[in-house]
Order: structure tokens, then C-alpha cells, then sequence
């Protein structure tokens, strides 16, 4: 068996996984049987792994990692185009075959590196609006229990200064006013 990279200083090393004749994996870390989805459950876990044949030890992590991708691919769950796959076999025996492995991992290194910017940045106007959500939702419990009811949040960026929200708060007293008028008839 082909020796497991160095892990990095903390990272756990690789788990080593054998491939018998009859197709079953064996993980050595657990000493059990498991199948491409525990492989696929890993991965996306993070947790690294190398697949041998037990009786030739030839590393064979990469068919695997495809074979996982393909059968992803074939359960529903796409992600690869139909052109980006034509693409990636026209590469093949192409001048530049070489250089494509290097691309696609730079190309996904920078999007998982900013996968939690993109996140963040979706998310920011939502945050927004919800901020906004509690202020006019304190404004309204102050204005009908008249300001008995303690706010939760007395920070000042909770309270509304901007003239859209005082704009809400105006007409929810008038809304008040109108209410309490009906309450006398």
C-alpha cells in the first residue's frame, strides 16, 4: 500500500479505506464495511480519506471520488452542465490537460473560501429587516399597552430614528387614536 500524505500539524491523517474484489470498502479506522455514501458523508465532513485495492494496494481514490460524483449526478442531485462535462472530456489529450486539474482546484478553493462571504452578504438584508421587524413591533406593544410593557432590546440602534420608521410609528397612532374612538361609541 502507497504511504498516506502528511497530514497537516492537528488535521487527523487520512482514513485508510480497502476496496475487496467484491467491491465492499472496508475502513480500517472503524474496522467495519461501509458504503460510497458514508465515502460521500466524509467527504463532506471534511474528513479525509484513501481508497486502496486490498490486493494490489493501488491508490484508487480518484475513480472512487468519480464513481461518488456519479452516482450523485445520477440520483437527482446535479450540479455538473451537460457543456461543462463536454468541456472537461474535451480536455482530454489536449496541450492543456495538465493544466486543468490545477484550475479547477484553484476555482474551487477560491469559491469555498468565499462561500461564507456570499452567505454573510445574502443574509445582510434580511438582518436589516428584521431589526426593523422589532422596532416597529416594540413601537406598536408601547403604543397599546402605553408603555408599560419593558422594551427588549434598549440599545439605541433599536430605537427608530430614521423618518421611515417614525413615518410607521405616526401611523400606528393614529391607528390607536382611531381605535380608542371606536372603544367610546
Amino acid at each position: 500500500m502507497a504511504d498516506a500524505p502528511s497530514p497537516a500539524p492537528g488535521a487527523k491523517p487520512p482514513v485508510v479505506i480497502k476496496k475487496y474484489a467484491n467491491r465492499r470498502l472496508y475502513n480500517t479506522e472503524t474496522s467495519s464495511y461501509i458504503t460510497l455514501e458514508h465515502l460521500a458523508v466524509m467527504t463532506r465532513e471534511g474528513r479525509d480519506f484513501q481508497v486502496f485495492d486490498a490486493r494490489s494496494g493501488e491508490d484508487i481514490t480518484r475513480g472512487v471520488l468519480t464513481q461518488i460524483v456519479m452516482e450523485e449526478e445520477a440520483g437527482g442531485k446535479t450540479m455538473l452542465p451537460v457543456n461543462f462535462l463536454r468541456q472537461i472530456i474535451g480536455m482530454y489529450g489536449h496541450s492543456m490537460q495538465g493544466l486543468v486539474p490545477h484550475y479547477l482546484e484553484a476555482s474551487m478553493a477560491a469559491f469555498s473560501e468565499n462561500q461564507s462571504k456570499f452567505r454573510d452578504a445574502a443574509l445582510k438584508p434580511f438582518e436589516q429587516l428584521a431589526k426593523q421587524n422589532l422596532a416597529l413591533f416594540q413601537a406598536a406593544t408601547e403604543l397599546m399597552t402605553g408603555g408599560l410593557v419593558p422594551k427588549a432590546d434598549a440599545r439605541p440602534e433599536a430605537k427608530a430614528a430614521d423618518p421611515e420608521m417614525q413615518a410607521l410609528k405616526d401611523q400606528l397612532a393614529a391607528l390607536q387614536a382611531r381605535l380608542d374612538t371606536l372603544d367610546k361609541h
